[in-house]
């Protein structure tokens, strides 16, 4: 199991959240930095997958700093909750929301992803960008999440996945493991946190391999949408 802080004995939880909390000042930078903007476009391609539903009630998932969330709106949602471990990374998107004056309709908790304080069949959809990549358990943190989805909900999943195709595949392995590490390092003063990050990307089982594990925890219809030659990819799933 990939872990950011090798030489400790805490639990994957528990250093998750502290990695969260000393990198959240230089979070936002380093993530449209990283991906030269990307990741901006894939959450509109995410997002636009719940259009046709409209939902109400959206649940975001290891929230961060509310990037997700925030797209999120264009949804015209009543409601969107978020859920994160890491206290800094919550205290930072509460302060983003409140100066675009967007902390009425997003709600930032402190919560385990893989023990939500929610009732079953709660939200209309799910959204979760780069979080399942860091539970602890990642069955138990998907069964939670299929439990509060209402039976006709629907889930957005956006994680990194393996480029699998000459050169893409050379030149991502080149930018993922030599040169990330080194600005991540250099701009957040933590060097495991950016260590990790490749190294819990090419442990997670993408495409068919996370497909299987979804439909294993309740997920139905789920299909992957490869996003930027393989570098991310989208998970789009219902409730059965």
């Amino acid at each position: 199991m990939a872990l950011p802080y090798k030489e400790q004995s805490e639990g994957k939880k528990k250093q998750v959240a502290s990695m969260f909390n000393s990198i959240a000042h230089r979070y936002d930078f380093l993530n449209h930095f990283l991906s030269l903007g990307i990741d901006k476009l894939w959450r509109k391609k995410g997002v636009k997958l719940l259009r046709e539903k409209s939902p109400k009630l959206i649940l975001d998932i290891a929230i961060g700093t509310g990037d997700f969330a925030i797209e999120a709106l264009s949804l015209k949602p009543e409601k969107i909750i978020g859920v994160d471990i890491s206290t800094e990374m919550l205290r930072f998107g509460r302060e983003k929301l409140e100066k675009k004056g967007l902390d009425k309709i997003i709600e930032l908790q402190e919560g385990d992803s893989e023990n939500l304080q929610f009732p079953d069949n709660h939200f209309d959809a799910e959204i979760v960008a780069f979080g399942v990549r860091n539970f602890e358990n990642l069955e138990k943190g998907l069964i939670e999440m299929n439990r509060v989805l209402n039976k006709s909900g629907q889930a957005v999943i956006l994680e990194f996945s393996k480029p699998r195709k000459f050169p893409i595949k050379q030149l991502y392995n080149i930018y993922f493991l030599r040169i990330l590490p080194g600005i991540g390092s250099l701009f957040s003063k933590d060097k495991s946190a950016y260590s990790y990050l490749p190294e819990s990307v090419g442990e997670f089982p993408d495409g068919k391999d996370f497909i299987a594990i979804l439909e294993k925890c309740g997920f139905s219809n789920c299909r992957e949408i490869r996003l930027s030659f393989g570098i991310a990819s989208i998970y789009f799933c219902e409730k059965e």
